[in-house]
């Protein structure tokens, strides 16, 4: 198993470069030598629901994509991170259906969370709903008949085949315990998904709740601590909560990046961009594209609701053609306000209009920027929005989520931009500087953007212009004390 490092992350599923995980490790080795050190196979356990994340158990890999010796196999070539829903389970897994079956009398009643239990007056009031950050309209709980006759409302935050865990809970507990430290003899980095949503306390958003959200997060992390697995929490969320996570010691996420980066390129300005270069966290993972929609939430305060609007209006144009096919806009309903816009749903590159040198300049801005950059697969390819999965009605974030055979991704990575972003990738692999200290230039108001890292003897400065998307990255060779242009 390999540790972390700073090289960039690869994020795909197990099966959408390739049917599986031996046909992944194959395309990796053979199509993209160098250029990842790391992978991050998005939920590759038995599943019912979600695209992965509504898993039945983590005892074993879904056997279409292999085995837990596929993983091995990959983790001993790259430093992996695998998924854990910290916040639900599967309504297909053994300890939902123990609970259906046996009712009150199950070892695993308590692992859920009992609506009507839950309020001091057995319902919501008007204020805690109003108050409440959620992704749905309606309450997040559905109603189910136990085999006993008795109908149970229980806490949903997300989709039906989910039903939420109370992580207070001994029988939750144990289940952290169990399946915790079966994916760490594996992985060294874990992923808390949808992390934020598991602190819930009446009277509150139920989101990112403190300080009960760090009582949740000690619970979750002591199975990883004898093993010292490290861990990533997934928020997406205002930037200011992963700056909260930073400062005590953890990796975040980026999800600020991926809007500036837009702003900055559709407008030609770049003092946004820098203020944040100078003030994010340096123990990250950046991203420009995930599997989920771009985060609009996560910037706000960093760009303007005027600044926001530009990419938003910008990107629904080039949306126009999926519209009628998207069932509806990706939305949250956050404490005390009405329901606002939280992802756009559309890949990166075809936010920025297809343009191959924006496109490459975003990428290189991202390798320069502090933390560790993740590539999304569909990035990595420059995927087109995929209008036909729309067409045929699966979900709005399948448009991001289009599976590759190998005749695509041999045709994409003949693309000449790609080609060069490859290449840079495989420097910013290699080069010791950026394993060392930034240094941000000043903003000059004319839309430039320069980056220095420097470690010992070596040197490699970006120099960008956003208006142009010229750029230059020269580099000082350790060997002859020269300076290079790559």
């Amino acid at each position: 198993m390999r540790k972390i490092e700073n090289k960039i992350m690869l994020i795909t599923y197990a099966d959408t470069l390739g049917r599986n995980l031996k046909d992944l490790d194959r395309i990796l080795s053979e199509k993209f030598p160098g250029l990842f050190g790391g992978l991050h196979v998005l939920p590759f356990y038995p599943s019912s629901g979600d695209r992965g994340f509504a898993v039945i158990d983590y005892d074993t890999v879904e056997p279409s994509f292999g085995t837990w010796e596929d993983i091995d196999q990959l983790a001993d070539q790259y430093y992996m991170m695998a998924d854990f829903m910290l916040n639900h389970v599967s309504i297909r897994s053994h300890e939902f259906k123990d609970y259906m079956e046996k009712g009150d009398n199950s070892p695993y009643r308590h692992m859920f969370i009992h609506w009507d239990e839950f309020w001091p007056k057995g319902r919501p009031t008007k204020e805690d709903m109003e108050v409440m950050y959620r992704r749905k309209e309606g309450g997040p709980y559905l109603t189910f008949t136990r085999k006993d006759g008795k109908q149970v409302r229980l806490w949903n935050t997300f989709f039906e085949e989910q039903v939420d865990i109370d992580p207070y809970a001994k029988a939750t507990q144990d289940y952290y315990d169990r399946n915790l430290k079966r994916i760490a003899s594996h992985v060294p980095l874990i992923r808390f998904d949808a992390f934020a949503y598991a602190s819930k306390r009446p009277g509150t958003s139920c989101f990112f709740v403190e300080p009960d959200i760090w009582e949740v997060l000690e619970i979750g992390m002591n199975p990883l601590r004898e093993s010292g697995t490290q861990m990533l929490p997934e928020i997406h969320e205002n930037y200011t909560i992963q700056m909260k996570m930073a400062e005590k010691g953890y990796w975040v996420y980026d999800f600020a990046l991926p809007m500036l980066l837009l702003h900055g390129l559709k407008t030609g300005r770049t003092d946004r961009l820098i203020h944040w270069l100078n003030i994010c966290p340096r123990k990250q993972f950046t991203t420009l594209d995930t599997h989920d929609g771009i985060g609009v939430v996560d910037v706000v305060g960093l760009l303007s609701m005027d600044e926001i609007d530009l990419v938003r209006e910008d990107v629904d144009e080039i949306l126009k053609d999926a519209k009628p096919y998207m069932k509806y806009p990706i939305t949250i309903k956050t404490s005390g306000k009405k329901a606002q816009l939280y992802q756009l749903g559309c890949t990166y590159y075809s936010a920025l209009n297809c343009d191959d040198d924006a496109y490459l300049l975003a990428r290189i801005v991202q390798f320069f920027t502090p933390g560790i950059p993740q590539v999304y697969y569909v990035g990595l390819l420059a995927g087109e929005n995929d209008v036909e999965a729309l067409k045929r009605g699966e979900e709005p974030r399948s448009i991001n989520r289009h599976t590759f055979s190998e005749e695509e991704i041999d045709r994409a990575i003949k693309k000449p931009m790609l080609q060069r972003m490859y290449e840079i990738m495989r420097f910013r692999n290699s080069y010791p500087a950026f394993g060392g200290d930034i240094t941000v230039g000043p903003d000059k108001k004319d839309g430039t953007l320069s980056v220095t890292w420097t470690k010992g003897e070596s040197c490699v400065t970006l120099e960008a212009d956003f208006g142009t998307k010229a750029y230059t990255i020269r580099y000082l060779d350790a060997q002859t004390k020269e300076w290079r242009t790559i």
